[in-house]
């Protein structure tokens, strides 16, 4: 007698706790490109790459190339006790690739380098105060989770936080009403007030936010917010932390989103596609910030994993070569597509986004976010082979996060998709 497979969802279910609670009930066993195959032999076109890990597709040949050969060579050293090549090759990239004449350490998830910046910029300043942004996310740590403004899940039952954090408004125009101009207004208005009334500009510490904001609804700031919070930040010495764990490695079609704006930040912190789904993480700061960091004032044991540093050298040299100019081009292609399905579909508030760094917010009739629609298509979608994320506050934005290797073809079967789930 043949007995019933039992599913890796459901031998999940018994060991592991409701909060890695999976987007999907899909068990994977292998990937490659743009798709992943399911344990019962189902393709995928996988347009969650990860939460943007995997930003030059699943298993790039020369990703995986460079992984085994650093895994025939040296699996750990320890970065608090030895030297070795990869670690130092990957560093001295970073620094070229950030301008030069800066310092980098390394760590292994998002959470715990925004824990290093916020740390290393309490250290510098000698100050105790962070101010965030509102709808920011930043990592589920207590610290990461005292400087989110995303979700009060993230918050509930773990008070109190850090001290001294305080939030500010992130523009939205689309949400507000407001033109661009008069949606930056708004938020300075808001700053002076928590200067005002809440904390002193000059026991700051460091404002952290994103660039591009992820989880809160991939919502693309204009330029003029980021150069005026970094003219404030110069005037009252406080340190200007762009957290690019979501936004960085070729995700909106250049290497870091801050290019974009030609704002650069004091201190970088970087994550998710920076190995292909290797776990590691790097802080970025110039050499003055970075050498009044002491020796035993931060560390961790397995930051700048040997294998994971030669994968993401792999990693960069696909992008420089390849991924960040397919990117741009194929990102301009489907952002193009989405603003036509606007015009055809009853529901689709806004399409926005920069390079692969894609979303559709959707809304009622009345203009109320459209969280039930949004839950409908995904499974849509996912019936018919194809994953979607969601993000916004109201989880009724769509994010589109295509590998930087990915064809027109594949993003034409995706919009089918979607247009299909939207009109039925």
């Amino acid at each position: 007698m043949n007995k019933t497979k039992v599913s890796l969802f459901e031998r999940a279910a018994k060991v592991t706790p409701p909060t890695a609670l999976r987007a999907t009930e899909i068990g994977i066993v292998k990937a490659k490109g743009s798709y992943v195959t399911s344990e019962d032999g189902k393709e995928y076109l996988d347009f969650a790459s990860g939460v943007a890990v995997t930003n030059v597709g699943h298993n790039h040949p020369k990703v995986v190339e460079a992984a085994k050969s650093q895994l025939e060579e040296l699996i750990h050293g320890g970065h608090n006790v030895v030297y070795y090549p990869s670690y130092i090759e990957l560093a001295e990239k970073l620094n070229e690739l950030n301008g030069g004449d800066q310092m980098v350490y390394f760590s292994n998830s998002g959470a715990e380098v925004n824990e290093g910046a916020i740390k290393l910029a309490k250290k510098v300043t000698k100050r105790p105060a962070v101010i965030s942004f509102k709808r920011g996310f930043h990592g589920r740590t207590i610290g990461t989770t005292s400087i989110t403004f995303s979700n009060s899940a993230y918050r509930k039952d773990y008070e109190g936080l850090l001290p001294s954090v305080y939030y500010s408004e992130y523009p939205y125009a689309y949400r507000t009403g407001l033109t661009e101009e008069q949606e930056v207004e708004r938020c300075f208005a808001h700053l002076e007030e928590v200067f005002q009334f809440q904390v002193a500009p000059e026991s700051v510490a460091a404002m952290i936010i994103e660039p591009v904001q992820g989880e809160g609804g991939y919502i693309v700031p204009p330029k003029q917010f980021l150069e005026r919070l970094r003219e404030i930040c110069d005037q009252y010495g406080i340190l200007l932390v762009f957290d690019e764990i979501q936004t960085g490695f070729g995700r909106t079609g250049k290497m870091f989103a801050y290019e974009h704006s030609g704002v650069k930040p004091d201190i970088l912190t970087l994550a998710k596609g920076i190995a292909s789904g290797f776990p590691l993480s790097a802080l970025v700061a110039s050499r003055e910030i970075m050498e009044q960091w002491p020796a035993g004032t931060h560390g961790g044991t397995y930051g700048g994993n040997p294998i994971a540093c030669a994968a993401s050298l792999a990693t960069i040299q696909v992008l420089e070569e390849d991924g960040l100019e397919n990117a741009m081009k194929q990102g301009e292609y489907f952002k193009n597509r989405l603003l036509e399905l606007q015009q055809t579909i009853e529901g689709i508030g806004d399409v926005r986004g920069l390079g692969l760094m894609l979303a559709m917010e959707l809304v009622t009739k009345t203009g109320l976010p459209d969280s039930e629609r949004i839950n409908k298509l995904r499974q849509y979608a996912l019936e018919k082979g194809l994953i979607l994320l969601p993000c916004g506050t109201e989880r009724n934005v769509i994010r589109f996060i295509a590998p930087t290797t990915v064809t027109k073809e594949e993003i034409d079967y995706a919009l089918k998709i979607v247009e299909e789930g939207l009109t039925q």
